[in-house]
C-alpha cells in the first residue's frame, strides 16, 4: 500500500538511501533539507512522486512549512524518517556552548519538532510509523563527541517514552542505530585523518573499521532495508526499539 514518507536529510548518504529504497516499494517521498539543489536532484532521478523542500529542524516554523507543503502535494504524512543530523568533534573541555546547542538542535529538537507535528495526523488516522536513526552513539559513549552522544542518547530516550504513549493508536516508534557507515562525510573524514597524519588510506580506514568486528564500513542500504522493514505492515508490533545495525560491535 502506497504511503506517503517524509525523510528529513534526505537528499545525501543515509536519507538518500532510504529514500530510493521507500520509492522503489511505491512510497510518496517528500525530503527536506536546508540545500535545495540535492534534494531536488535526487527527486528528479525518482520522478513525480518523489519532491524536494527546503526546511530547517530546528526551526518551528520552517517545519510547519514543510510539512504544510509536503501534505498539500503528497497528503498526510504517514511514515516520518528522521535523519538529519550533525557531528562535530572535540575534546569536551574545549567545546563551545554555541556548538554543544546547536548539536541538540539539530539531533533531538529537530526530532521533537518532527514528530510531533507529523503525529496528529497519523492519530487522526490510526496509522503511522516513526523512525528516528540514531546511531551506536545513543547505545555507549565515544571520545570526542560529547555533544552527539549526548542528543543521540536522548532522542533514543524520546523514542522509547513515545513508543509507549503511542502503543494502542496504530503507530510505532523505533529508532536504527548504525555503526560508521560509508557515506560521503566518513570519506571526507578519512582523507582528513590521511592529510593530517600522513597515513594511507587503509590505515586511516582502519579507524572507522576497527569497532565492526566485520571489519568493515556499514552500507547505507542496509540502514535503508531495516528502516523500510520497521515501516512495514509486518512490523507492526515493533515499537520502542533501537535497532543496531553495526557489525556486532554493541553485542
Amino acid at each position: 500500500m502506497s504511503r506517503h514518507a517524509l525523510i528529513t536529510g534526505g537528499g545525501t548518504g543515509i536519507g538518500a538511501a532510504i529514500a530510493k529504497q521507500l520509492h522503489s516499494e511505491g512510497h510518496k517521498v517528500s525530503l527536506v533539507g536546508r540545500r535545495l539543489e540535492p534534494l531536488t536532484a535526487l527527486a528528479e532521478k525518482m520522478g513525480s512522486s518523489c519532491q524536494g523542500i527546503t526546511g530547517d529542524v530546528t526551526d518551528r516554523e520552517s517545519v510547519k512549512q514543510a510539512f504544510s507543503e509536503a501534505t498539500t502535494n503528497f497528503g498526510p504524512v504517514e511514515i516520518l524518517i528522521n535523519c538529519a543530523g550533525i557531528a562535530p568533534t572535540a575534546p569536551f573541555h574545549r567545546i563551545e556552548f554555541e556548538d554543544w546547542q546547536k548539536t541538540l538542535d539539530v539531533n533531538l529538537n529537530g526530532v521533537f519538532h518532527c514528530t510531533q507535528i507529523a503525529l496528529s495526523n497519523m492519530k487522526a488516522a490510526g496509522w503511522g510509523r516513526i523512525v528516528t536513526i540514531a546511531s551506536t552513539a545513543s547505545l555507549k559513549g565515544f571520545a570526542y563527541v560529547s555533544g552527539y552522544c549526548a542528543s543521540k542518547h536522548a532522542a533514543l530516550g524520546l523514542t522509547r517514552a513515545l513508543a509507549l504513549e503511542t502503543a494502542q493508536q496504530g503507530i510505532t516508534v523505533n529508532a536504527v542505530c548504525p555503526g560508521y557507515v560509508d557515506t560521503d562525510i566518513v570519506r571526507e573524514s578519512i582523507q582528513g585523518i590521511m592529510a593530517k597524519t600522513g597515513r594511507s588510506e587503509t590505515e586511516a580506514l582502519q579507524h572507522f573499521t576497527q569497532s565492526n568486528p566485520q571489519g568493515r564500513l556499514i552500507e547505507t542500504t542496509e540502514v535503508a532495508t531495516s528502516v523500510s522493514w520497521l515501516c512495514s505492515d509486518g512490523a507492526a508490533s515493533v515499537t520502542g526499539q533501537a535497532i543496531a545495525i553495526d557489525g556486532g560491535s554493541t553485542a
